[in-house]
């Protein structure tokens, strides 16, 4: 369900890389240029493309952009650029930093990549920043907060479709109980949701819904400016409905009072290769404005240009 559109064919690494350095010579940048390749060309061909251009021209692809561009476009296209791994690993850093704190970005990407994929992130993380991501995590987090976002980073969950629904009764129980008991940062709540697989938690709360009438959610809004269950509430919203939370994460990114373009920028670029349809099908659903035209009204130039790329709109 991605959206990203790569020709039939597709030129060599060495004919991309060549190009991307035309971009950069001469008065001024091509950012049509730059958009015409990298916006239509997927993971394992940017990371290519980036070698090759290492490779001949002795220089850092990433580093050349960013000597480039500027602003939102520069932010989306290094964003794009780099390997989702390296991008998450990236993004998680920020997330943990003083000034850019973000526990919701690390729920996210805790709660809506494959376990491999998660996994892979961690490893990056070791790469990159000479530390673990557990390690940061734990230590940028406090309270319940750190309770719950330490196990979701170091999950290793089942990526299979076996469910055992004498488990999802059981622990729809539990879960229920302890929500009327009001102990939302109990151990029993943090274990089921950080350690089951998608599938399971999916069956659990479908038997909670139908066993006691309420969704989850709703049963966790009792206290609506709650900055932990707000949190609670969008894990599981990433553990079972990914495209709702990122149709919310758009729409509160476009319709804010001044667009929050990291919020849109991190959106477009992760999910572009994984389930964007489906987020614009839900975007449409909820909005009854189609997301590239939300984009277009709110952005403008070649940020607007590389969004609606990636969306798979647009002529660039």
């Amino acid at each position: 369900m991605a959206t990203l559109k790569v020709p039939a064919h597709v030129p060599s690494p060495a004919e991309d890389a060549e190009q991307l350095r035309k971009a950069f010579q001469g008065w001024g940048t091509n950012e049509a240029l730059i958009i015409s390749i990298l916006a239509h060309r997927n993971a394992a061909q940017r990371k290519i493309i980036r070698q090759t251009y290492a490779e001949t021209y002795g220089e850092d692809l990433l580093k050349d952009l960013d000597k480039e561009l500027s602003s939102e476009f520069e932010r989306a296209v290094l964003l794009w650029t780099l390997d989702p791994a390296e991008r998450d690993a990236f993004l998680a850093n920020e997330a943990t930093k003083r000034l850019t704190s973000n526990n919701w970005i690390v729920m996210e990407i805790a709660c809506t990549r494959s376990s491999l994929d998660l996994f892979a992130v961690r490893q990056a993380y070791h790469a990159r920043f000479k530390k673990s991501l557990e390690e940061d995590v734990a230590y940028h987090t406090s309270g319940d907060f750190r309770k719950l976002l330490v196990p979701l980073v170091s999950a290793f969950r089942y990526e299979g479709d076996e469910v055992n629904m004498t488990l999802a009764r059981s622990e729809a129980k539990i879960l229920h109980e302890k929500i009327s008991e009001k102990e939302y940062n109990h151990e029993e709540i943090i274990r089921i949701l950080t350690t089951r697989s998608k599938s399971q938690i999916n069956a659990t709360l479908n038997h909670y819904n139908n066993a006691f009438g309420n969704a989850i959610n709703k049963d966790l809004k009792t206290d609506a400016d709650d900055d932990y269950l707000k949190l609670l509430r969008a894990t599981i919203k990433c553990l079972t409905v990914p495209e709702k939370y990122f149709e919310k994460v758009l729409r509160l990114a476009i319709n804010k009072l001044g667009t929050d373009e990291w919020a849109l920028t991190r959106v477009v670029t992760t999910r572009a290769e994984v389930d964007m349809q489906r987020i614009k099908e839900e975007y449409h659903r909820r909005n009854s404005v189609p997301l590239d035209k939300a984009i277009s009204s709110d952005t403008s130039g070649d940020y607007e240009k590389i969004l609606l790329a990636l969306i798979g709109h647009g002529d660039a």
